[in-house]
């Protein structure tokens, strides 16, 4: 990962533990590389509650909530599935009750085949609190490590400008 990835991390961790806000991580295509990312932090464990690599679809649904119905008519690429996995991750990884701050989440085509109908390179990013989620589309190039290291790198980036500031009302 590049230093603009550890830079995004560092910024966000000391964001979010300077509010006392903690984060919780919902990962399809990346695998684990976005929490592990931000455990690579230095006292990240003040803030990150942990991650769920929900790599095969029906995951998505047993585990962070998506709908069942969603998935199966749009595929687990997809804005609305970005954002229910965000907001299932804050509830997924509870602690006494309490949701997460906030969820964050990645889901897309890493290659090298499409799925779902989309062309590799097609990734939706989430973000979500309390009051609401949104989701980014972005479309990435390059190999299956590029895709996912460009994943990362964009969703950091775009959560750290939410902890520095608010959720946007619109996303997409």
């Amino acid at each position: 990962m590049t230093t603009d990835v550890d830079g995004s991390a560092r910024e966000l961790v000391a964001a979010l533990t300077a509010r006392g806000e903690t984060i919780a991580v919902a990962e399809s295509l990346t695998g684990g590389l976005v929490v592990a990312t931000l455990v690579g932090v230095p006292g990240a464990s003040a803030v990150v509650r942990g991650g769920v690599v929900a790599y095969a679809t029906p995951v998505k649904h047993t585990v962070l909530g998506v709908d069942a119905d969603l998935l199966a008519q749009r595929g687990a690429v997809d804005p609305e599935v970005a954002r229910q996995m965000a907001a299932g991750a804050r509830s997924a990884l509870s602690v006494d009750g309490e949701p997460a701050t906030w969820g964050i989440s990645t889901t897309g085509v890493a290659g090298p085949d499409p799925q779902d109908g989309k062309p590799v390179g097609t990734v939706f990013v989430g973000i979500a609190s309390a009051e609401r989620a949104v989701a980014w589309e972005l479309h990435l190039s390059g190999d299956r490590t590029a895709i996912r290291e460009g994943t990362v790198s964009e969703l950091l980036a775009r959560m750290s400008s939410t902890a520095n500031g608010a959720l946007p009302t619109v996303g997409e």
